[in-house]
């Protein structure tokens, strides 16, 4: 099953690098998609540890975290890599020492085949990002080249226009009127 915008998001259990704890050690532990049931998730993808690109994503989304909770929404990033690489990618790198979310890992390459963002001929992901409601319903999904980061706050706009459940025209920001 491939992930659609209106349909049942792909459950999953993967291992996840979780930093979250005290910031310096982190642990690993299996992460499911029903483990966040009743919460929004955003579900982002990028290709590997270790480049260049993907920790300014990385880094981005970590600094929007609070303002992802403040809506009710976990972030969640995943790639090919393993946890043991996660874990010595932010061991190795100021900016992901205070990682805020998981980093699942996906070294079967099956999340990423089913969120449809794996490179199949690399084994590595697209820049995917999923918005995922509480009853797991996928509401929203972009993705992009490998070499084009994406603009976190443009998922939390869209986020914030998932949630007014109305119709939201072009260009909408929270505060504005939306359509009858």
């Amino acid at each position: 099953m491939r992930a659609q915008v209106g349909k049942q998001a792909p459950s999953f259990s993967v291992q996840a690098y979780d930093r979250t704890k005290d910031g310096t050690d982190g642990q690993f532990k299996n992460v499911s998609l029903s483990d966040f049931k009743g919460k929004w998730v955003c579900l982002y993808f990028y290709p590997l540890d270790f480049t260049f690109v993907c920790p300014t994503e990385i880094v981005s989304f970590n600094k929007a975290v609070g303002d992802f909770q403040d809506r009710n929404c976990e972030v969640l990033t995943a790639s090919t890599d393993s946890v043991f690489s996660h874990k010595g990618w932010c061991d190795s790198h100021k900016d992901l020492a205070q990682l805020k979310h998981l980093m699942l890992a996906d070294t079967t390459h099956e999340l990423c085949r089913d969120y449809g963002v794996l490179k199949e001929d690399a084994g590595i992901a697209y820049r995917g990002v999923f918005l995922i409601d509480p009853n797991g319903i996928v509401r929203w999904l972009a993705i992009h080249d490998l070499g084009v980061g994406r603009n976190v706050d443009e998922v939390i706009r869209v986020l914030d226009a998932l949630q007014t459940d109305k119709l939201c025209p072009c260009n909408w920001k929270p505060g504005q009127a939306t359509l009858n």
